[in-house]
């Protein structure tokens, strides 16, 4: 299905009517038969960890038949080691929007509503939605930055991916503890799914505020998009809420193979660190080659480029490059319609990419 073609909507009868109005979040379009490059969901273009091969073996498959471990303990006190935290201050969930989900279920409601950016992860208006919060979205600023003094004092949940999505615009640890500090009786949720790629941390902090959590993901830095592995690190006590809400719902939230992975990957800093930096040097190259080409690029601390060029729209941007068979995202919202979202590739990749827009730029300028 092309990521712009809305499903049909279907309901039967018998649907509460509470959930009639939700509109799904609208995942990166996963072709079947790979012959695209792939720049369009923010997936590693590197392979897992060769740990990770080793981990994951027949004699461990064949334990398949028995539940995993509810606890999660062992990829816990990997992800307590490498942060320098206790293991009872980490949570793992299905993926960070498992995660964030919990989050949502277990510290809003209707005395406790939440806001989030206008233009952010699109899951959180979802889930908004799905537990029927009182969210307010706040605009970004003209150049697309959060505005701090917009989450100081504000009485709500905070919620904030840092580094954004889709911008690549990240806040400094600095400004966050100004979130933190004006909001004590309030949870501030920080989403560091892409930290890894020039973001701060706010997990050092993490001593000094009871009401932080930060969440963060091994779908990006750390190539297991597919193993469906996220995690929160917070307070004991913050943690104990998010497992009373995952042992009142899924106890086995994570399998038995994704727990050997995602222990491997954690294990191995070399090839994590390896990755990071070969992402990080590709996004400077493509990131001036698109400059060259006319395109405003913003400063991205992620592993992805947010572009725009006068002479294209976003849309025409992104059929033209499908038909190249590369696949990037654009978003309908009216503030970023004109922008493309770009995954950074491998070096390759972002080659064939670039050559493909001066492809598509050349026959613009020609019809202008």
């Amino acid at each position: 299905m092309h990521p712009t073609i809305k499903r049909e909507v279907l309901m039967s009868r018998f649907l509460s009517e509470r959930f009639a109005e939700i509109e799904p979040y609208t995942p990166g379009e996963q072709p079947q038969d790979f012959d695209y490059i792939k720049l369009n969901t923010n997936e590693s273009p590197y392979p897992p960890s060769p740990k990770v091969l080793e981990a994951v073996n027949a004699e461990e498959t064949a334990k398949l038949r028995l539940y995993s471990d509810p606890e999660v303990r062992q990829l816990t006190q990997e992800i307590a080691e490498f942060y320098g935290v206790r293991p009872t201050q980490v949570f793992v969930g299905n993926g960070s929007d498992e995660v964030l989900a919990f989050s949502f279920l277990a510290f809003c409601d209707a005395d406790h509503p939440v806001c989030f950016p206008d233009i952010t992860y699109g899951f959180y208006k979802v889930f908004a939605q799905l537990f029927c919060l009182d969210a307010q979205q706040i605009p970004l600023q003209e150049d697309f930055s959060v505005r701090v003094e917009d989450y100081c004092d504000c009485g709500r949940m905070v919620v904030l991916a840092n580094p954004n999505a889709p911008t690549g615009l990240s806040l400094s640890t600095d400004q966050i503890e100004r979130i933190l500090q004006t909001n004590p009786d309030h949870i501030v949720l920080i989403d560091e799914a892409y930290v890894d790629f020039g973001g701060e941390s706010c997990i050092p902090l993490l001593g000094r505020y009871p009401n932080l959590i930060v969440v963060q993901t091994f779908s990006k830095s750390r190539s297991l998009a597919g193993a469906r592995l996220g995690f929160a690190v917070a307070s004991e006590e913050l943690i104990e809420d998010l497992n009373k809400m995952k042992f009142s719902f899924n106890p086995y939230n994570i399998n038995r193979l994704s727990i050997l992975a995602g222990t491997a990957a954690m294990n191995d800093k070399a090839y994590f660190e390896q990755c990071r930096e070969e992402i990080l040097s590709t996004r400077s190259k493509t990131k001036a080659a698109l400059e060259q080409l006319g395109f405003q690029v913003l400063d991205s601390k992620t592993n992805f480029l947010f572009v725009r060029h006068p002479d294209l729209s976003g849309d025409d941007y992104t059929r033209q490059l499908r038909k190249k068979s590369i696949l990037v995202r654009h978003f309908s919202q009216t503030r970023i319609k004109n922008y493309v979202r770009i995954t950074i590739g491998t070096p390759k990749q972002m080659e064939t990419l670039l050559e493909a827009t001066k492809e598509i730029l050349a026959i613009r300028r020609q019809e202008l």
